[in-house]
C-alpha cells in the first residue's frame, strides 16, 4: 500500500551537539522515525527505517 509521509526539518541531538535532521511520520499510523541530514538520501532513508520499524508489521511503500 502507498502511504504518505510528512517530512520536518528539525535539530536532532547526537553524541557531539545537536545536528540538522528529518523527524519523518507515517501519515496512516503516525509512527516517527529521526534521521539525521535534510537531503533526499535522509528521506529515502526514513522511509525505509519506516518500512522496517511499522509497528502493525505492515510492507508499505512509502512517499514524501
Amino acid at each position: 500500500m502507498r502511504v504518505k509521509i510528512d517530512v520536518s526539518e528539525e535539530d536532532l541531538d547526537s553524541d557531539y551537539g545537536t545536528v540538522p535532521g528529518l523527524v519523518i511520520t507515517c501519515s496512516r499510523c503516525r509512527h516517527s522515525v529521526e534521521v539525521f541530514g535534510t537531503e533526499e538520501p535522509s528521506v529515502k532513508r526514513g522511509a525505509v527505517m519506516l518500512r522496517d520499524e511499522c509497528p502493525f508489521d505492515e510492507d508499505n511503500f512509502y512517499s514524501a
